[in-house]
């Protein structure tokens, strides 16, 4: 009996040393699929981002270390409080106006099963249109003389250069969210489809209506999608610069003068060592955003 007992033991010993050893290879080779990514990315975003680090600490010219001036520099420019303060508010505006919009979209394709994929294409077209097209509409509509002061001169209301006023902050908040809604909207849609029905079918049964499925049931079960979602729009909302610079140049309103234009400005003028160091606190903003976000799931988790 004894001897069955240690053959069973060696047995159970054996298939567990199997078991690890297999997934040892199947790390291995999901690290071989990945490896090329990460020396594209290693190479072409990761090390330029360390010379970039460096030189935010050296001057510009001489390369020599000057410790935090450049940093303090940046702290006191008031081009970039300005530009800060902008990024920041068109973060915090668009964010929950294009999840929460996208979101109510997506639940309601979602009940149309049938034309829910043409009108998903339909979404996804203003991510096709080219940029040059956009900024000729945002010239036609909002010039002084545009549409829009046409429409409001036979109300008798005067018109105006609506890009060089405040509401062109709005407008670039109005073409962020049309640009990105669709994407949101598929990305969306994906994640209601990994839902089973089932679960909605039973608490219908159990005496819950549209409202209480939607907050019990829909949204737990979006919690991975809504991350990924999240994500990607504060990504994208450091993006939105073509637009603002073709309409208006390098230095458009007040409203909307973001970090980007702070960025092609530096540029312009070679100034370097500004550009490093802005560029090192932006990326650590967006890094500590990301960690929050990531945070703020595992605990609702």
């Amino acid at each position: 009996m004894e001897e069955v007992k240690v053959k069973k033991i060696k047995q159970v010993k054996i298939k567990k040393a199997e078991k690890v050893e297999i997934k040892k290879k199947t790390k291995k080779t999901g690290l071989y699929f990945v490896l090329p990514s990460l020396l594209g990315v290693a190479v072409f975003t990761l090390l330029p981002f360390v010379d970039v680090f460096i030189r935010s600490f050296q001057s510009a010219i001489s390369r020599e270390f000057i410790g935090f001036q450049n940093y303090t520099e940046v702290f006191n420019n008031s081009a970039f409080k300005l530009a800060a303060s902008n990024t920041g508010k068109f973060v915090l505006v668009c964010i929950p106006l294009l999840l929460s919009l996208s979101l109510i979209i997506a639940v309601w394709l979602n009940k149309f099963v049938e034309s829910s994929k043409v009108l998903r294409t339909a979404f996804l077209i203003p991510m096709a249109v080219p940029i040059a097209s956009v900024v000729l509409i945002w010239n036609i509509v909002f010039h002084e003389q545009g549409t829009l002061s046409a429409i409001l001169d036979k109300f008798n209301i005067a018109g105006q250069d609506w890009m060089s006023t405040g509401w062109a902050f709005w407008i670039l908040v109005f073409s962020y969210i049309w640009k990105n809604l669709g994407y949101n909207i598929i990305l969306w849609l994906a994640g209601l489809n990994s839902i089973s029905k089932e679960i909605y079918e039973s608490a219908k049964v159990d005496g819950a209506n549209n409202f209480q499925c939607f907050t019990k049931i829909t949204v737990p079960c979006l919690k991975p999608t809504l991350y990924t979602v999240a994500v990607l729009s504060l990504l994208n909302s450091f993006k939105v610069f073509r637009e603002a610079y073709l309409v208006a140049g390098d230095y458009p309103d007040k409203s909307m003068y973001l970090l980007q234009h702070l960025f092609n400005n530096w540029f312009r003028e070679l100034d370097f060592s500004k550009m490093a160091a802005a560029s090192v606190l932006m990326a650590v903003i967006i890094f500590i955003l990301i960690m929050l976000l990531q945070r703020a799931w595992e605990k609702q988790d």
